[in-house]
């Protein structure tokens, strides 16, 4: 009986041990899955408030577009302006030009063409001499018909127009590009951003499936846990049974041994012997007395 005793719980101890490094483990998993589970948590933090910072540029970059839209078309409308000033200042001249001398074009035409002579063929000293003179008279000879039709007043209003109209469509050409600008940093910022939000996610993601890599360990660490101890129960149950076993087994024993003893001493004590006191108190607990 005691070897089994001894053997139970020996075997009781083993389980309760494997318990033990059950429950340490389990523990251990259950902080790598707090950990886990707090890196997911920061990074899908930061992943929102990278959204949220991208999407704020995207929306600036909408506006700053809508903008670029509108200037373009103040931009376009004084083009169109000018366009139209410039033939008003064209058709003027050619109605102010004097009917018998040579257009303005054509002298243009001329000089521009002496001026490339000059800048790209190899001239005499003599030659260069004469095409510079033929320069100088048709670039006079312009500048004397510029300023006679810039003498009419119509003229010389149309220019100012059209001038007026170039320099408010080049202020809005060089804001179109300004806001263009602003609108692809905006642009550029967001795009940045959405990366950066896409690399997070993926490690969120990854930390995730740890979390559950180490909740789905920790769990049946747990389950194994609960099985040791219920054989440690159990081991418990059948010690403690044996036990109370044999203890019932040595009262029955001790009863018998006391109740012959108790049969002796009251045999002796109906042939006329004297008892003792400790004779006496074998028969009251026998139930003699």
């Amino acid at each position: 009986m005691t070897e089994m005793v001894e053997e139970l719980e020996e075997k009781r101890s083993r389980q309760n041990a494997e318990a033990e490094r059950h429950r340490r483990q389990r523990d251990d998993l259950n902080e790598k899955t707090r950990q886990w589970a707090d890196k997911r948590d920061e990074l899908n933090s930061h992943v929102r408030k990278l959204i949220d910072e991208a999407n704020a540029r995207r929306e600036n970059r909408d506006k700053l577009n809508s903008e670029v839209r509108e200037v373009k078309a103040k931009r376009d409308e004084w083009n169109e302006k000018f366009n139209d000033f410039s033939d008003k200042v064209q058709g003027l001249r050619r109605e102010k030009m004097p009917k018998d001398g040579v257009p303005v074009r054509r002298i243009r035409a001329e000089l521009r063409a002496l001026e490339k002579t000059h800048m790209t063929s190899v001239l005499t000293p003599e030659k260069e001499r004469s095409l510079v003179e033929q320069m100088s008279h048709l670039s006079g000879q312009l500048q004397a018909m510029e300023k006679e039709i810039e003498q009419f007043t119509e003229v010389r209003v149309a220019e100012q127009e059209a001038r007026e109209a170039k320099d408010q469509a080049e202020q809005f050409h060089a804001q179109v590009a300004e806001v263009a600008e602003k609108a692809q940093a905006e642009h550029d910022a967001m795009l940045k951003l959405y990366d950066e939000a896409d690399a997070l996610r993926k490690e969120a993601d990854q930390a995730q499936e740890k979390f559950i890599e180490a909740k789905l360990a920790a769990d049946e660490e747990h389950h194994e846990h609960i099985e040791h101890i219920r054989l440690v129960h159990d081991f418990d149950k059948l010690i403690t049974g044996i036990r109370d076993k044999s203890r019932r087994a040595k009262r029955e024993k001790d009863d018998s041994v006391v109740k012959k003893e108790a049969e002796e001493i009251f045999d002796r004590f109906k042939n006329g012997e004297k008892l003792s006191t400790e004779d006496i108190m074998v028969l009251q607990k026998s139930g003699y007395l």
